[in-house]
């Protein structure tokens, strides 16, 4: 007996010490520490790459302490798993929907990060004073102060970016594929020339142009109101992005009715200019005329009343546009408004094209103005707006927007977050991509819509 217990003890240390080998033979197949740096995508996030950093520079620091370099690994996998950072260079377009060239979005490139702007701009949006004394005295002024203080009253999953980052730049591309968006309309405004709290962008358009062309999207231009616009200025800026970016493959023409394919350009607060000054440049008459050159484009008016409809008719333009996202706030903005704005453009030949927002919010930036907000409704808002759109049968449809933070109308992609001083909004129950599925869904629904009735209307034609 005392012999069987003996050899049952051997084998029972021999079959633990084979375990306790093996163990820790593969043990030694897990590195201690990530050969491949950080993450993609994580120095997006200011939050992050600070904890990326000091998760670094302790693994550096204590390489013979082989218990805390596996906790730092496992800790550093963790915020990855967490974020599921895009990897952009993996590109398969076959897994992206079907682009709809008629489904624009207003994009803008505005925003800059100490990392590569050298300071926080628009992000840092001063709070707007009210004109109103009396009404102002009674909200707080300054400026906000990123990267957890931001003018807006979502975050962004980004977190506050720079425009200018080319990592930021392709992943905004993806998701407006994903959305199954084809055009973006981008916000422009001349060389050397900026809005009151950013600086200049042009610089930038190469680059966008480039990676909206690895995407097989096009790019239009969003013309803003910049200093001391005029139709000679106009004129010469025109002739400016036709020639310089005109060529590019990603450059953005649209087909007419009689066949010719012409550029596009968004006029935004077009109103404030006489139309007599419009007429000068979009008329054939007309002292700085584009008409039947190499400059000739399809001008689109931004319509904010209803008195505006022929003053647009008399400035020459090819079509008019609403712009804002706000059901109400406007006579162009109005759903309720679009069908009889649909039969004015019919009746004289000029391209409607609604604008749908997923909702508005301003009030990081206008606390004065909570009356003009419109709630999300998760996504119910957004989804009236779309299905007011489709029911006027227009030639084309433009997205309130990607990614205008300050008023809360952007689509891109939003998370949860909370400081000491705010939280801000997001889209639960539902998640950050929400409005980009939203988008994709209602693209696919009017592409096949308007297939239909296109197709109708050339027949009736003919």
């Amino acid at each position: 007996m005392a012999k069987f217990r003996r050899r049952t003890c051997i084998i029972l240390s021999l079959f633990i010490l084979f375990i306790f080998s093996l163990m820790m033979g593969l043990k030694t197949l897990r590195p201690n520490t990530a050969t491949f740096g950080d993450p993609f995508g994580l120095d997006l996030l200011p939050q992050f790459r600070q904890q990326t950093f000091q998760l670094e520079k302790k693994m550096d620091s204590k390489k013979g302490d082989k218990i805390n370099s596996e906790k730092n690994t496992k800790n550093l996998k963790s915020i990855e798993v967490t974020m599921k950072p895009s990897k952009p260079s993996e590109i398969n377009l076959e897994e992206l929907p079907p682009l709809n060239y008629y489904l624009h979005v207003f994009y803008y490139t505005w925003y800059g990060n100490p990392q590569f702007d050298g300071k926080y701009i628009h992000w840092n949006h001063p709070v707007l004073e009210h004109w109103d004394p009396r009404i102002a005295k009674n909200y707080p002024q300054g400026r906000h102060s990123p990267p957890d203080d931001i003018g807006s009253s979502f975050y962004p999953e980004l977190g506050s970016y720079s425009s200018r980052d080319p990592s930021v730049i392709e992943t905004h591309m993806r998701q407006m594929c994903s959305a199954s968006i084809g055009v973006l309309a981008l916000s422009w405004y001349p060389p050397d020339s900026n809005d009151d709290n950013g600086e200049p962008t042009d610089d930038l358009v190469p680059t966008i142009l480039d990676k909206a062309h690895k995407y097989n999207m096009k790019v239009t231009f969003h013309i803003e109101p910049y200093r001391n616009r005029d139709d000679q200025n106009m004129y010469q800026n025109v002739k400016y992005i036709i020639d310089k970016y005109g060529s590019h493959p990603a450059f953005y023409r649209y087909k007419t009715k009689t066949g010719k394919a012409l550029p596009m350009f968004y006029v935004y607060d077009s109103y404030v200019m006489k139309p007599e000054k419009w007429a000068n440049l979009l008329t054939t008459s007309g002292s700085q005329s584009v008409r039947y050159s190499p400059y000739d484009g399809l001008f689109i008016a931004l319509l904010v009343e209803e008195k505006h409809k022929f003053d647009i008719l008399h400035s020459g333009f090819d079509g008019i546009y609403t712009y804002f996202a706000t059901n109400g706030f406007t006579y162009g903005s109005s759903h309720q408004n679009w069908a009889s704005l649909k039969a004015f453009c019919d009746n004289y030949n000029l391209i409607f094209i609604p604008s749908v927002g997923p909702g508005y919010i301003d009030t990081s930036i206008r606390p004065w103005n909570s009356h003009n907000t419109r709630n999300r409704v998760n996504g119910k808002y957004y989804e009236t707006a779309l299905s007011a759109a489709l029911q006027t049968h227009p030639s084309l449809i433009s997205v309130t927007s990607f990614n205008e933070w300050h008023e809360g109308t952007q689509i891109e992609k939003a998370v949860p977050k909370r400081t000491s001083n705010a939280i801000y909004l997001d889209y639960r129950p539902h998640k950050p991509g929400l409005y980009l599925e939203l988008t994709r869904k209602w693209s696919e629904k009017y592409s096949k819509e308007r297939a239909n009735y296109a197709l109708d209307q050339q027949q009736s034609v003919s």
